[in-house]
């Protein structure tokens, strides 16, 4: 999660690998809908939790009204999120938008949101939240806040075999590398200025099949998302991670988290407060094991860890 998002370890499900910070637009068309009452609430064998009406009284007069949050998610990107059969909205992601709007005592709407346009949205005031798999940057918190809830890294991925024997960020150099745009990794990937040639696409899944196309040499995502990538792409035989015995657990590792517009203090503290009670009940880190990535579990809830590199 920690890339622009995340990182974790894998998942299992689903075969439209697609977008994971991404450009394209799009409004907030609801995946599921919210009517008071619970219309969104976690169904089958999903972790739910109860309503702490405490929690409840920090909200905003404004969402306490509507009776429901608007939350945009970056779908397909898995295992943060994505669609099960039935065309419903899961992974870490919605499945913890689901938790929190049961603790905080009102529905969520999850609204799939291009990557790049999660935070348009909220400007636009179309939806309330970002749970994304976004990282928490300092240049990101001059327009939002951040309620942290994973810590990790990226990884760098390459055909099966290691035709190029890449065994690190620095083999990198000279190369060609497929991201999806808008990602942290590009950003450190060109910071490098080893000559890396960043080929930017609109989504996740776009990065990976350059690199299958033998358009790119590496692909590079939060570690959590390659690792699922390379587990589940034809049956783990497409791709491998380059494994760096001094960065076991992924490249540059940063905070990943809940965003929100930075003016919305009231509501930053609600999230705060109703993930630390997730937490300390036990509900989150079921939902991080329940999508394989409790690895990269925060201790507690806290706002804008991320600092600069």
């Amino acid at each position: 999660m920690k890339t622009q998002k995340k990182t974790l370890t894998l998942l299992a499900a689903s075969a439209a690998i697609a977008l994971a910070l991404t450009g394209c637009s799009g409004g907030g068309s609801a995946d599921s809908g919210a009517a008071k009452g619970g219309s969104d609430l976690p169904v089958g064998d999903e972790i739910s939790t109860t309503v702490d009406k405490d929690l409840t009284a920090l909200l905003p007069e404004r969402i306490v009204d509507k009776g429901v949050i608007n939350i945009a998610v970056d779908i397909p990107f898995p295992p943060m999120a994505m669609y099960d059969e039935n065309n419903r909205a899961i992974g870490f992601d919605p499945e913890l938008g689901r938790l929190l709007g049961q603790k905080l005592g009102v529905d969520v709407s999850l609204n799939k949101q291009a990557f790049d346009s999660v935070i348009p949205s909220l400007q636009a005031g179309k939806n309330d939240l970002i749970m994304s798999g976004m990282n928490d940057t300092t240049e990101r918190q001059k327009v939002l806040s951040f309620v942290d809830y994973s810590y990790g890294g990226f990884a760098v991925a390459v055909k099966a075999g290691n035709p190029e024997g890449i065994t690190g960020v620095k083999d990198l150099c000279g190369k060609t590398v497929s991201v999806q745009k808008a990602t942290i990794q590009g950003d450190l990937l060109r910071a490098m200025d080893c000559g890396i040639n960043v080929m930017e696409l609109p989504s996740d899944l776009d990065a990976q099949t350059a690199l299958r196309a033998g358009k790119s040499q590496a692909y590079t995502a939060d570690a959590v998302v390659a690792e699922y990538v390379v587990a589940t792409t034809d049956d783990g035989k497409a791709f491998e991670i380059v494994r760096d015995p001094e960065n076991p657990a992924g490249f540059n590792p940063v905070y990943s988290g809940i965003g929100m517009l930075k003016n919305e203090t009231e509501l930053a503290e609600a999230v705060k407060q109703a993930l630390q009670a997730l937490i300390e009940e036990g509900t989150y880190q079921e939902v991080l094991d329940r999508n394989n990535i409790g690895a990269y579990a925060v201790e507690s809830a806290e706002i804008n860890q991320g600092k600069d590199a």
